[in-house]
């Protein structure tokens, strides 16, 4: 009997340190999420259009990503998250042990992709920086729950604590990110001019599009798509405009040569070093792109 109340004992007390970590784990994948989501609007992209199909396909997807995300913090909880508390608790006592084995553990390879994708030392040492910092947080809410002289928690006690703070730096993540967007952080595309867009562009494969100063266009082996992709090439003369629009979103440039049944219309993005045109290539919804490239 002993031996079966100390087996459910120990049982409950894993179960309770397995939620903690994986509550935290997932709080911590939310708050990288979010900050994934900022750096992407803050990367140079066009504006691609969104209709329901595309909110429908980011919802279901979000569904499954919690589901395997699921799966995933309760194996990084038993395989990572434990075995880290055993092994600092093995070295010391002293909390700080957990972060100093968990930045050694993930030091050797991090640096190591880093070296064999060329990602850099930059990318290489934040990578580095919020391996260890996620499994090291996980790993000290983890040993709270061991430490033999503070009163037992209960899983479902920490599960609740996680939940409340957790929310919290969910919220606060949410409306920093919210702010910083609205203050002008995220990516807008180089503001252009008559000046600035007149000289030749490439589709990188030999077709180019010549603008002059004076309004006239040279296309030579450009492509045209219709709604469905249907590729046509145009090569001639023509006319060309650029329309400012009422911001940097909203400006393009309209496009008309002669011989070739529709005209182009041209969008921006890029940098202001390199900036780039692009049509859509059929359904907009589709997110293909002709893009074309400064070439002098």
């Amino acid at each position: 009997m002993r031996s079966e109340a100390r087996l459910i004992r120990v049982r409950e007390r894993y179960g309770a340190l397995l939620t903690a970590s994986m509550s935290v784990l997932f709080v911590e994948a939310v708050l990288g999420g979010i900050a994934l989501a900022v750096w992407t609007q803050m990367q140079a992209s066009p504006d691609l259009p969104y209709n329901l199909l595309n909110y429908i396909f980011w919802a279901v997807l979000a569904v499954v990503l919690t589901v395997v995300g699921a799966f995933a913090a309760a194996a990084a909880s038993a395989g990572l998250v434990i075995p880290l508390v055993q092994l600092a608790g093995w070295l010391g006592r002293a909390w700080w042990w957990v972060p100093v084995v968990a930045a050694s553990v993930t030091l050797l390879p991090v640096f190591g992709w880093a070296l064999q994708t060329r990602a850099g030392f930059g990318w290489a040492l934040v990578l580095w920086l919020a391996a260890a910092a996620g499994w090291a947080v996980a790993a000290l809410v983890v040993r709270r729950l061991l430490l033999p002289d503070r009163p037992r928690i209960g899983g479902s006690v920490m599960f609740g604590w996680v939940a409340l703070y957790g929310t919290l730096a969910v919220v606060t993540a949410v409306a920093l990110a919210g702010f910083g967007l609205w203050a002008g952080i995220g990516y807008e595309p180089p503001r252009m001019s008559v000046e600035r867009l007149a000289g030749t562009w490439s589709d990188g494969a030999g077709g180019t599009l010549v603008l002059g100063e004076d309004g006239r266009a040279t296309a030579t082996g450009l492509n045209m798509y219709d709604f469905e992709g249907t590729k046509e090439e145009c090569t001639g003369a023509g006319s060309w405009s650029y329309g400012p629009g009422d911001n940097a979103w909203d400006q393009g440039v309209g496009v008309t040569v002669e011989g070739c049944d529709s005209g182009f219309s041209w969008e921006f993005f890029g940098t202001e070093e390199h900036p780039k045109l692009f049509a859509y290539i059929g359904d907009p919804d589709s997110w293909d792109l002709y893009i074309l490239e400064r070439r002098s």
